[in-house]
């Protein structure tokens, strides 16, 4: 499970405090990377000039011979036979993730969310 603070910003639905959770289905292993907003604009991430956009979430599909380059993965010792490639990139740090689904959640004391069982 990911949990981390959603932009209400750019998502005006949501308020400051607001978390998004991310639920990974059979995750083999994870990582956090360094790379933060600057190094991706610098071409400092493996992955800064295939990404359309810093902030968004990913699947990489196909070929990547780079997946397995940080020497830095967590082993979670999911059993996966899917083996897909998640990467979501953080205002200071990227996460990845090798799982075979996932599933997006609101925290249940969200403001949106209260908005919505009030209504």
């Amino acid at each position: 499970m990911l949990r981390f603070l959603l932009n209400p910003f750019r998502f005006t639905s949501f308020a400051e405090e607001d978390e998004g959770i991310l639920r990974f289905q059979n995750c083999i292993r994870y990582r956090l990377g360094a790379t933060n907003d600057e190094g991706w604009y610098r071409g400092q991430c493996r992955y800064s000039r295939l990404a359309p956009e810093w902030g968004e979430f990913y699947e990489i599909a196909g070929p990547d011979p780079d997946a397995m380059d940080p020497a830095d993965w967590n082993i979670a010792g999911g059993a996966s036979t899917a083996l897909r490639h998640f990467l979501f990139y953080f205002r200071d740090e990227t996460f990845e993730c090798i799982a075979d689904s996932w599933i997006f959640e609101p925290a249940p004391d969200n403001a949106l969310i209260h908005r919505l069982r009030a209504g």
